[in-house]
């Protein structure tokens, strides 16, 4: 139904959308996640033309509303879209809102427009507003609202811009409730969200948008469950990230203990993990790679933390032949990783210049 090739968004000072391309079918249901400035906002504002891209091509139904001759306004009363701050109009009431496009657009006299008004109404559960103005509702009224508004025009495509980032946390839960009914009723969807839950659950598939495209795709058991990129991975268990990388042997060993303790602190770990996090970085990193390696190596310390200490984790990625420390350890060394991890091991990779991996899990 969407079809989207080498699509790029370019302003004057950035590129949010560098290289996307997509197929999406009649039906499907896609959230859309990542991080923020990643262009997940701007994809959607593209496939309407609300923002006109840089390059590439839109294809809805067969039809290229990239190009010029399109008439884009009559392809989109076949799109809906929810926006974060629900635009409704302020001087009319709830129904007029609804009715409004109807009647102006499709041709609906008002008062089937209204009857349409009221049925969705109470579908989004808020009949009883039908006479109020916007500013006597809530947020997450206000976005139902909104949702009635745009499913009058009986659009075949709805596209939601993070309909609940702009919702106190109380309201959310009415919004996505509204939003996974109209999943299940054949409608295509595209939703921008940061509410991982709900992308599980309502998707039938998650692109996980990173750096002006879309970096991994796929069912939501395999993004939320076995994501096969590292910044799938990290941004789904929402984990921070430590990183250095050491090419010389006279690193600066203080400076980066003092990295570590700057970023232990700033995720609230305890004194405790922060220096199991030091000390295995002496140990493995210091006192038994360092003196294995011959010149021209290479080295990067990872650490990644979830938010608590079940969570963290250190790799070391190395360079040269398969060499295992933990085989050459002294026993005082291997002693003092055994008491402070949970796990730790050793294999071989292909990853760039890379060609060893160590991983220890801190307890």
């Amino acid at each position: 139904m969407i079809s989207i090739r080498h699509l790029r968004k370019e302003y004057e000072n950035v590129t949010p959308l560098k290289d996307v391309n997509a197929d999406i079918k009649k039906g499907e249901v896609i959230s859309i996640i990542g991080p923020s400035g990643t262009g997940k906002s701007t994809f959607l504002r593209c496939i309407n033309m609300l923002e006109k891209p840089t390059s590439g091509e839109i294809s809805i139904d067969g039809e290229l509303i990239t190009d010029p001759k399109c008439k884009v306004h009559l392809l989109r009363r076949k799109m809906g879209m929810v926006f974060q701050s629900f635009n409704l109009f302020g001087h009319m009431n709830v129904a007029e809102n609804i009715m409004f496009g109807p009647v102006e657009l499709l041709g609906l006299t008002r008062q089937k427009a209204y009857g349409k008004a009221m049925d969705l109404l109470r579908m989004v559960g808020l009949a009883d507003k039908a006479l109020n103005f916007p500013d006597e509702l809530s947020g997450g009224q206000k976005q139902r609202v909104a949702i009635a508004r745009t499913l009058a025009m009986d659009p075949e495509i709805v596209l939601f811009d993070e309909p609940t980032s702009a919702l106190d946390p109380t309201m959310v839960g009415e919004v996505l409730t509204v939003i996974k009914n109209l999943a299940g009723q054949g409608l295509t969807m595209m939703i921008v969200t940061h509410e991982m839950k709900f992308a599980r659950d309502v998707s039938t598939r998650v692109f996980y948008m990173d750096q002006g495209e879309i970096y991994e795709e796929g069912p939501p058991e395999q993004i939320f469950d076995n994501p096969q990129k590292e910044s799938t991975r990290r941004f789904i268990r929402r984990l921070k990230v430590f990183e250095e990388h050491i090419a010389s042997r006279d690193f600066d060993f203080i400076g980066i203990n003092s990295r570590i303790e700057e970023f232990g602190r700033h995720q609230m770990l305890s004194q405790k993990m922060i220096n199991s996090i030091q000390l295995v970085f002496e140990e493995v990193c210091v006192n038994n790679l360092l003196p294995a390696f011959s010149d021209g190596f290479a080295m990067d310390l990872v650490v990644e933390c979830g938010g608590n200490e079940d969570l963290v984790s250190i790799k070391v990625k190395y360079s040269g032949d398969w060499f295992n420390p933990f085989d050459k350890m002294d026993d005082l060394s291997l002693m003092l990783i055994k008491g402070i991890s949970d796990s730790y091991e050793h294999e071989a990779i292909k990853d760039g210049c890379f060609t060893n991996l160590i991983e220890v899990r801190l307890s």
